[in-house]
């Protein structure tokens, strides 16, 4: 069945995904959404997206977010530490909404949607098509055992990464809203994501070059939303793709 009759396609519609979700990111108290037809439309992250951030000529992009000699390497990170995952039972926008945090996200950065009923989520996205921020590519997207291989949730801030930069001094609550935000999650191609793996942006950065401007932008927004610091090597990357943005 599909979800989307009788909508202008998301691209369309959607907002520029960017300036939304970094104001979420930076709203760290609970809130209330819409359902996730609605978030659909307003969280679009796509990697033809037909407008991108500006940043303004001399802008120190990590203003007010501090920097550290060098990444922190911690042997206790824990992923069980960011709770259950993908659970619907976060406070980050679109928690409790009866769907877990990777069905909201596929439904938002999908297209081409149809929709099947399963325990985690009455609505979830059984196929659809994937416009990969991060190769560039297009995939076509259905729902099976193996479905994971192709299409993956990325967390922007890696779990391991925020660990040992604060998040291992969070409260428990703290570190699962982090862990499902919509604004530190993009569905991307899975050999993409699990070549990046932990790695900041120091060590990893997508193979797409045109995107960026989008990914240091949105980097700097979750880092600044969760008051995070960024490491020294990383920090320079991120000015770097940052001055590929249009001035504005």
């Amino acid at each position: 069945m599909s979800r989307d009759a009788g909508r202008a396609p998301v691209n369309r519609r959607a907002l520029l995904w960017l300036l939304v979700i970094a104001i979420l990111a930076v709203v760290v108290a609970a809130q209330t959404v819409g359902d996730s037809r609605d978030r659909a439309a307003m969280f679009a992250a796509r990697a033809d997206a037909p407008t991108m951030p500006t940043v303004a000529p001399g802008t120190d992009v990590l203003d007010g977010i501090a920097v550290l000699p060098q990444r922190v390497y911690v042997s206790d990170y824990r992923r069980a530490a960011f709770g259950e995952s993908w659970t619907d039972d976060n406070d980050a926008p679109g928690g409790h909404n009866g769907c877990d945090t990777r069905n909201d996200i596929l439904d938002r950065d999908l297209v081409d949607k149809t929709y099947t009923h399963i325990r985690s989520c009455p609505t979830a996205v059984a196929t659809g098509v994937l416009h990969d921020p991060y190769t560039n590519s297009v995939i076509d997207f259905t729902r099976g055992a193996k479905v994971g291989q192709s299409v993956q949730i990325d967390h922007l801030v890696p779990l391991a990464y925020a660990w040992g930069i604060g998040a291992r001094d969070w409260t428990d609550a703290q570190r699962v809203r982090f862990a499902n935000d919509p604004a530190n999650l993009l569905a991307v191609q899975g050999k993409a994501n699990q070549d990046k793996g932990a790695s900041p942006p120091a060590d990893w950065m997508p193979p797409n070059h045109a995107f960026w401007c989008q990914y240091s932008m949105q980097f700097i927004a979750v880092l600044r939303g969760y008051g995070l610091p960024v490491d020294e090597r990383s920090a320079q990357v991120l000015r770097d793709a940052a001055a590929t943005c249009p001035a504005g």
